[in-house]
């Protein structure tokens, strides 16, 4: 079994407040954590799984009453978002015995996108999202870089005994996620050709700017439609939408988010790319380790750290910076190349935004630093040696 990062962090909460909720992607083994979690509280569990009928049931007859005669148990309740009023349901309950370690919430959707939830619990519930298998945890697992970034960071697929395996795994899920799951998860009722088109046209377009007016050409809906699609899509935690910088800036800025597919294994099957052989002539790779960089980052930073892009009308563009505050700390940019040219784009970034510490973060170059002091380094030893500080 593969050890993940958050399971010290889910320990130290549970021991200071009373619920917490596990949120991310479907299949990324958000049970396994919150079973593993409970085994090491020294409370009797139960556990809830409310795409099953008879636990469904059990909470629609008598929620309270049920759940205050289980106040000295950990309840650990799975897919909470299939019931909305669950959140309405638990505060008084929170209200009424705050100690520490009383319920844990699963969820595979934002709860803040989910039709009927209008209570938030804020205050009551502390929210850590679950992500997929990231870098660290994978190398900790004797898992190659190159095997997690072509499969990507679900368990079941990154463990897959054949890349055949993987394919029929992650085309499985995709399925499961364009016929059911979305509509499932947000209660909605969104066309499954659309989502498979969507999902199509954005695995294309990785990396790229979100034009949701171009898009919805594409497809024959309106962009107020495309929008709404790809904030599910976000709110499933399938896609990116990075965000630009552009706080105190005079210059002519790109200001639309940079789309990406979170995960490189659905997009390497989205692009039909069978094996890591057949990765290394796409013209796709580039846009596949910029995603690939982007969410083990997004992983992996120190909490108060946000993420961000910047590019400018005349050229200027970095592919991340990292920003603490309104203040850019880092600016970073991705090549593929282990021997790599820094473009006049990213010096011109750096010197709009005035980051001391920059990087260039390649597949397994080694550790150099250039004439400016931009440091050109592997993705693993960034990870390793200067991420946490930054």
């Amino acid at each position: 079994m593969i050890q993940r990062l958050y399971l010290n962090d889910l320990k130290e909460i549970l021991q200071i407040f009373p619920a917490a909720m596990l949120t991310g992607p479907r299949q990324v083994g958000k049970t396994t954590l919150a079973k593993q979690i409970s085994g090491l509280i020294n409370k009797p569990v139960r556990y809830l799984d409310l795409e099953k009928l008879e636990d469904r049931n059990i909470l629609l007859n008598d929620a309270q009453g049920y759940l205050s005669r289980l106040k000295d148990h950990c309840v650990i309740i799975d897919e909470a978002q299939v019931i909305p009023e669950i959140f309405t349901w638990l505060r008084p309950l929170i209200d009424e015995d705050r100690s520490p370690g009383r319920f844990i919430l699963l969820g595979s959707a934002n709860p803040a996108l989910v039709k009927g939830v209008s209570e938030t619990l804020a205050g009551r519930v502390i929210y850590l999202e679950i992500g997929q298998i990231n870098l660290t945890e994978a190398l900790g697992a004797t898992i190659e870089q190159e095997r997690h970034w072509f499969r990507g960071g679900f368990p079941d697929a990154l463990l897959a005994k054949s890349d055949k395996a993987w394919n029929l795994w992650t085309g499985s899920f995709v399925s499961a996620y364009i016929q059911r799951d979305l509509n499932f998860l947000f209660g909605i009722d969104l066309t499954p050709e659309t989502i498979k088109r969507i999902w199509s046209m954005i695995a294309h377009m990785n990396s790229g700017i979100e034009n949701a007016e171009n898009l919805g050409r594409s497809l024959g809906i309106t962009g107020a439609t495309v929008k709404k699609y790809l904030d599910f899509l976000q709110g499933a935690y399938l896609i990116n939408r990075l965000p630009a910088w552009y706080v105190n800036s005079k210059k002519r800025l790109v200001k639309s988010p940079k789309l990406y597919l979170r995960t490189t294994g659905i997009l390497h099957f989205l692009l039909n790319i069978p094996d890591w052989d057949a990765l290394q002539g796409h013209p796709a790779i580039g846009g596949s380790w910029e995603a690939y960089v982007l969410e083990q980052i997004y992983q992996l930073k120190p909490p108060q750290t946000s993420v961000y892009y910047y590019r400018t009308h005349n050229g200027a563009e970095a592919d991340i910076v990292l920003v603490k505050g309104i203040n850019p700390v880092a600016c970073l940019e991705i090549k593929y190349s282990n021997a790599p040219t820094i473009s006049r784009g990213f010096h011109e970034s750096i010197s709009d935004l005035g980051t001391d510490k920059n990087f260039v973060i390649t597949p397994g170059s080694d550790r150099w630093t250039t004439k400016d002091g931009t440091i050109v380094c592997s993705l693993k030893e960034f990870i390793a040696k200067d991420l946490s500080s930054l």
